[in-house]
């Protein structure tokens, strides 16, 4: 009876149906919770932040599998007011009866490797805190690519709250920026060799070829001026003070000019501020994918939606012209981000439209934040971005600003060019394809035929 209470009870705190997949009958049995699945889109609404796995301690278990056929009829009655339907538990009777043994429970959580250093804590504070107030062993992976922890305890009720505590900690990580976006779905412009090379000659005629000014002195600015040095002696035997009066170079060393770089610097100007040109893309939406799951899930999303976002396209390739330069919000003078507006050729909104149905797939299939969901899409290409910035050792702040007056000054009006949107990719931030792009875990092609 102890185990079905158990599965029961983890179900019923979760929300997930208890629909038992079986194993083979030499194999450790391992019962997993997850949404029952009418279609893939709807099973993708239904997941959750945390995959409960239970996994058995061992497999002497015939104690527990003697009294389950007396048992089914109570946890029957009580799944009444779950999703878990008789059916499901009398089918999963002998799956999961070996995860109980002795009077051990344990259970596994799909965490995620992204997520396991918020479960850790800062040198392991909430690690340890946790196992303290639950009465319970956490065991975190040892690798940083592993998603499962585990979670033993010496009662269900332990293991259970456990579980239940940890899934609110990944549910306010996950909904805070603590946890950065991993990956976004965009449309690559740096397939482009001749926007890349204006990139390029943007940034360098911002840059320029100067160095920071060193802290040597240039001598051709240094200025000697004549000064008078008096030098009194006395004489004992007049009583009188002798002056002697003599001429001496003084040296001194008027301001140093600055340099281009260290003017750049005072307007809060550097290279790691720029968006690489090997990256140069369009944003569709972010994404936040903390473990396999959701990464494959995004993958399926994206190629299940082929046929209707052709549809949104008309079938037809879409252009779109870079031109000038803008802020987003706020003054020039205190620029967070500096990008180029972008245009459809042609005035049809067929982009658009293809990227709403892109959104829109992504968010039916839960993977999109709330917030996110509900922001409108604003097409731009990023050029200059302040979050970027490299925090310098004698800075103890990063400038979250820059000055963008001058630049906007000389390339406000800059045509960028016209170009043809390929493909849309579910891109992965941090990491990179050879080409110097963002790695690439699926493309959806847009129509690439060229214009008359």
């Amino acid at each position: 009876m102890l185990a079905y209470r158990t599965l029961f009870r983890i179900d019923r705190v979760f929300g997930f149906t208890s629909r038992c997949f079986q194993s083979k009958p030499e194999s450790f049995s391992i019962l997993s919770f997850r949404g029952s699945e009418k279609s893939a889109m709807d099973g993708f609404k239904k997941q959750k932040m945390v995959n409960l796995v239970w996994r058995p301690i061992s497999t002497q278990s015939s104690s527990i599998l003697a009294e389950a056929g007396n048992e089914v009829q109570e946890v029957a009655q009580c799944s009444k007011s779950s999703d878990v339907s008789e059916e499901d538990i009398k089918g999963g009777v002998n799956e999961t009866a070996s995860v109980v043994s002795a009077g051990k429970h344990s259970v596994s959580l799909e965490v995620g490797a992204s997520l396991i250093k918020f479960i850790r804590g800062k040198e392991g504070t909430t690690h340890m805190k946790l196992e303290e107030e639950m009465g319970v062993k956490i065991i975190l992976p040892s690798s940083r690519n592993e998603d499962y922890i585990s979670i033993e305890g010496g009662s269900v009720e332990c293991v259970t709250k456990a579980s239940e505590r940890i899934a609110t900690i990944v549910d306010e990580v996950v909904r805070s920026p603590s946890l950065d976006y991993s990956h976004f779905v965009s449309l690559p412009l740096a397939i482009h060799p001749e926007l890349v090379d204006k990139l390029v000659n943007f940034q360098n005629s911002i840059l320029g070829n100067h160095s920071i000014a060193s802290d040597k002195l240039d001598d051709q600015a240094n200025r000697a001026t004549t000064s008078v040095a008096v030098d009194l002696k006395a004489n004992s035997e007049t009583n009188k003070v002798n002056v002697d009066i003599k001429s001496i170079p003084i040296v001194s060393y008027p301001p140093k000019a600055k340099s281009k770089s260290s003017t750049l610097l005072d307007l809060g100007i550097e290279k790691s501020i720029f968006i690489k040109p090997s990256t140069f893309h369009l944003t569709v939406v972010m994404l936040k994918l903390w473990n396999k799951d959701r990464v494959n899930a995004a993958r399926d999303v994206l190629k299940s939606i082929s046929p209707s976002v052709m549809d949104a396209l008309d079938n037809k390739p879409v252009f779109i012209r870079l031109k000038g330069l803008d802020c987003m919000r706020g003054p020039l003078a205190k620029t967070r981000v500096l990008y180029a507006p972008v245009e459809e050729i042609g005035d049809e909104g067929r982009l658009l439209r293809a990227c709403q149905v892109i959104t829109d797939a992504f968010v039916k299939a839960g993977l999109v934040l709330e917030k996110d969901a509900k922001q409108s899409l604003k097409l731009h290409v990023t050029v200059m971005n302040a979050r970027h910035r490299k925090r310098r050792k004698n800075n103890k702040k990063k400038m979250e600003t820059f000055d963008a007056r001058e630049i906007h000054e000389q390339f406000g009006n800059e045509d960028w060019g016209e170009y043809l949107i390929r493909e849309a990719h579910l891109s992965q931030r941090f990491m990179f394809d050879q080409n110097g792009y963002y790695r690439c875990c699926a493309s959806l092609p847009f129509p690439g035929e060229q214009r008359a």
